[in-house]
């Protein structure tokens, strides 16, 4: 296990500065947020794939681990985010489920065609454990795994965090989990300051590392509820706390 941050802490800079950031920041790996309204849209880099990828390997020190889609795209755009993530050595292509109301079905057909789309590049999809989403509850996010050949989750705790529910959701998600997305939260608060939130760090290290889980533990404070003076700090603060736990 390792840790890492992801560029959507810094969504609102130019996508070459958050990398510089994250840098500043002691870290050596990062996950690439892509999102159309965003700094970095996925479009531009299926469009410019090759000049991406030289560029990335020419600009940063550090080891891009996964693509994070805000968004659906369209096959085409997919297909050519595999490639790149094929040509940069990452494992995994992050994506978002279906808002609720979408049949379970579709959905299934959906994440198949993605799959399928990703294993040709030798890449794996997660999906994002995300509230107002199909992936909102826990359950329909494993038995999509279940129904979808080498679908993974990527694990985000924050929605998760309700005293009844939130032990049996992480025993049930851990066997699943290919990425993670962390920050402090609460049961009313999807972020707050690092230190004063509920999520057990330390248990759901224990249940990843019983699965033999190998991957990161991606820092993703989100860009919305906190200022941006204050970031650096709690990413800072965060990567200590998880590095100590490691």
């Amino acid at each position: 296990m390792f840790v890492s941050a992801s560029t959507r802490c810094f969504a609102e800079m130019d996508f070459w500065q958050a990398l510089d950031q994250i840098t500043d920041l002691e870290f050596d790996r990062v996950e690439i947020w892509l999102d159309e309204a965003g700094a970095l849209k996925p479009s531009f880099v299926a469009a410019n794939s090759e000049e991406f990828v030289a560029r990335m390997r020419d600009r940063t020190r550090l080891s891009p681990i996964a693509l994070t889609l805000a968004d659906d795209v369209d096959s085409p755009t997919f297909a050519a985010l595999c490639r790149v993530a094929k040509a940069l050595r990452i494992s995994q292509i992050v994506v978002p489920s279906s808002p609720l109301g979408t049949p379970f079905n579709l959905e299934i057909d959906r994440l198949r065609g993605l799959t399928s789309t990703a294993m040709a590049n030798g890449v794996r999809v997660g999906l994002k454990t995300q509230a107002g989403r199909l992936s909102g509850d826990a359950h329909t996010a494993v038995e999509l795994c279940q129904a979808v050949d080498k679908l993974g989750l990527a694990f985000d705790p924050s929605y998760f965090l309700d005293p009844k529910i939130v032990d049996s959701v992480m025993d049930l998600v851990a066997p699943y989990t290919l990425h993670t997305h962390l920050r402090d939260s609460t049961v009313s608060q999807v972020q707050v300051q690092v230190g004063l939130g509920e999520v057990d760090y330390s248990k759901l290290i224990g249940l990843l590392e019983s699965e033999r889980y190998a991957r990161a533990l991606s820092i993703e404070i989100l860009p919305e509820p906190a200022e941006l003076e204050r970031r650096p700090l709690e990413l800072r603060k965060l990567r200590m706390l998880l590095e100590s736990l490691l």
